[in-house]
C-alpha cells in the first residue's frame, strides 16, 4: 500500500509491514526526492530536509498503519506529543519509519522512529483521535483544557 496526501512534501509513503500492536512494530519507507520543493529554500547549496517534513512523512505512515479503524471513523492527527531530531535528512535519502502503537482513552498513540542509511533521524510521538466517535468533540475540548493546564504547570 502506498499513501500520498496534500502537504509540505511531494513523495509517497509505502507500508512495508502493517505491524501488530503489542507484537511487532509497523514499518514504512519513503524516498526523499531531490525534487522536493522545500529544498529550494532549505538550504541552497547545502540541502537539509526540514523537521516538519520528516514529521509529515511519519504522520502519513502512521495514518496508513493505524490499527483497528472503526467503520465510518474519521481518524485525525490530534497532537504531536513530542519530537526529537537526531540527524539531518538529505535529498535522495530513504527514510524508514517504525511505529509502536498503543490505545488509551479512545485515542491511538504511536511512538515513531525515523532513520536514514546513516542512522537514527528522529523520534516522534503522535496521538490520533476519531472525530466521528460519539462524544468526540467533548473529549477534544477536555483534552485541550488538560494540555493547556499542563503547559501552564510546566511554565511555572
Amino acid at each position: 500500500m502506498t499513501t500520498a496526501a496534500c502537504g509540505p512534501v511531494d513523495g509517497a509513503v509505502e507500508v512495508v509491514d502493517p505491524g501488530v500492536p503489542g507484537e511487532r512494530p509497523a514499518r514504512c519507507v519513503a524516498v526523499v526526492g531531490a525534487s522536493e520543493k522545500v529544498f529550494a529554500g532549505h538550504f541552497p547549496g547545502f540541502a537539509i530536509f526540514p523537521g516538519v517534513c520528516v514529521v509529515e512523512y511519519v504522520q502519513r505512515g502512521a495514518l496508513a498503519t493505524l490499527p483497528e479503524r472503526e467503520p465510518g471513523g474519521r481518524w485525525v492527527l490530534a497532537a504531536v506529543e513530542s519530537s526529537r531530531f537526531l540527524s539531518p535528512v538529505s535529498p535522495g535519502d530513504e527514510l524508514t519509519s517504525e511505529y509502536v502503537w498503543s490505545r488509551k482513552d479512545g485515542a491511538w498513540r504511536c511512538r515513531a522512529s525515523a532513520a536514514t542509511g546513516r542512522g537514527p533521524a528522529a523520534q516522534i510521538r503522535l496521538r490520533f483521535e476519531n472525530r466521528d466517535a460519539p462524544g468526540a468533540e467533548a473529549g477534544v475540548e477536555e483534552r485541550r483544557d488538560q494540555d493547556v493546564r499542563a503547559r501552564g504547570a510546566d511554565a511555572g
